[in-house]
């Protein structure tokens, strides 16, 4: 090698040793990997101890979830370390997490990093513990449903930096939220070693090691932005910086009922429907459908479009979200006519076990086609309802898992709408364009974070 090259070799290796990302990045080893020092057991009596460097908890039996928490409570940083999980044992890595004893019995909540070695591949995932519940499933980025690599060491990344947290693991971005709830804002780091259920799953291991956090100069050493994950808004009632550059818009601002009217009048229900702390609630009446306030419907009308909307349920629920609506259609009592993603109460509510093949059931198309029965469903929790309609071509999601998908103005179309309830109503279901509505069926129902994206 002449002079030259090796000039060139020791210039490019001073640049990368100026650059921000090495000498800006300074990691602190939180495991010194001999004992437990700076760490502290709560919450269960699952076991955790140290061998060669590592620490291993192991699953007991007749205990709630354990964790084993720093001492020391972190806000804004990147954290590394590894883990390898026994086959069916669940596990997670808490962060931003507290134990407040005026919090459901100082359970631990907050922020967890899924570790999921089953066929769900949901690791890497965020989990809100015993506070929201899922933040953040792997159906929302089901690319990254691979990294997991059973029976061997998996590499975590977690970068919580002001509201933006996101997780890669094995290398592979997985999951990115923005959060502005001031109590996910700092908290303990924990290694969970989760409850177990089946005899089977006692004396089960979870490892973890190499387990370093940085916390200074975090701008200059994140990684940068990866578009193709998808983002997801904790924020309720809001357009984020991402879903605004994708052109999403709120169809209600949580607080008035601007953009909506009564389906059957020009103006917005003067009773029935209450708006509570960023909360659209359809009030109890018995069951009765649209006999109370009745339902309603966008001012406006979409063609081609991608809609959520957050909705949760009480017992015995019934309500639904239609799209393609006609307002001019059925004056009289009951519902305005419309395709409609159903809500619905499958175990209490009778109308499960109506129409044919469970096709009346929650994420069904109503009265047309039946979603499946192996749905994600929190019963009290919100629920997220997707709809998707590019020309013809409609889907439906529950909790971003396909229930329904189909193509309107084809023969089976046609077929499916003569067999229904609504073969009555001419060309149901193929207008160009219609209202969105949400039903009044009576029941308690609440709505939030309605939003849509108009597709071209």
């Amino acid at each position: 090698m002449n002079i030259y090259k090796r000039i060139i070799i020791v210039l490019l290796l001073l640049s990368f040793i100026a650059s921000p990302a090495y000498s800006q990045e300074k990691w602190e080893m939180i495991f010194n990997g001999k004992d437990l020092k700076g760490w502290t057991k709560i919450a269960g009596k699952a076991d955790y101890l140290v061998k060669e460097g590592v620490i291993i908890g192991t699953s007991k039996s007749g205990t709630p979830n354990t964790f084993l928490v720093t001492d020391k409570k972190y806000a804004n940083f990147i954290l590394e370390l590894e883990y390898k999980v026994e086959d069916g044992l669940n596990s997670g890595i808490q962060f931003r997490s507290q134990s407040k004893k005026e919090y459901k019995n100082g359970r631990v909540h907050g922020y967890q990093f899924e570790i999921d070695p089953s066929s769900r591949a949901w690791s890497g995932g965020i989990y809100d513990e015993a506070r929201r519940g899922w933040i953040y499933t792997m159906e929302k980025n089901p690319a990254a449903k691979s990294a997991y690599k059973a029976s061997a060491w998996n590499h975590i990344r977690i970068e919580a930096i002001g509201s933006i947290v996101r997780t890669w693991l094995n290398g592979i971005p997985c999951a990115s939220i923005v959060d502005d709830l001031p109590e996910a804002s700092t908290g303990f780091i924990a290694l969970q070693v989760h409850e177990i259920y089946k005899p089977e799953e006692d004396g089960k291991t979870v490892q973890w090691r190499n387990i370093k956090i940085c916390t200074t100069e975090l701008d200059a050493v994140r990684t940068p932005d990866n578009e193709s994950v998808y983002q997801v808004n904790c924020n309720d009632n809001t357009i984020s910086k991402a879903e605004q550059k994708e052109g999403w818009e709120l169809l209600w601002d949580g607080k008035t009922t601007n953009g909506w009217r009564a389906a059957k009048a020009t103006t917005f229900p003067t009773g029935g429907w209450a708006i509570d702390n960023g909360v659209l609630k359809v009030l109890n009446a018995n069951g009765a459908e649209s006999a109370n306030g009745g339902d309603i419907v966008t001012i406006n009308k979409y063609k081609n479009f991608e809609l959520t909307v957050d909705f949760k349920i009480t017992d015995g629920a019934n309500s639904g979200i239609k799209y393609f609506v006609d307002t001019e259609l059925n004056k009289g009592e009951g519902s305005s006519i419309g395709c409609e993603f159903q809500i619905l109460d499958d175990k209490l509510h009778p109308d499960a076990k109506l129409g044919v093949k469970g096709n009346r059931t929650l994420g069904s198309l109503y009265d047309l086609i039946s979603a499946p029965t192996d749905k994600f469903f929190r019963k009290s929790d919100f629920n997220t309802a997707r709809i998707v309609v590019n020309g013809n071509k409609v889907t439906h999601y529950l909790n971003d898992k396909k229930t329904v998908e189909y193509e309107r103005g084809t023969q089976m179309w046609t077929a499916l709408v003569n067999y229904s309830k609504y073969g009555i109503w001419s060309n149901f279901g193929n207008a160009v364009e219609g209202n969105i509505l949400l039903q009044d069926h009576g029941n308690e129902v609440f709505f939030k974070n309605i939003k849509i994206k108009n597709l071209k």
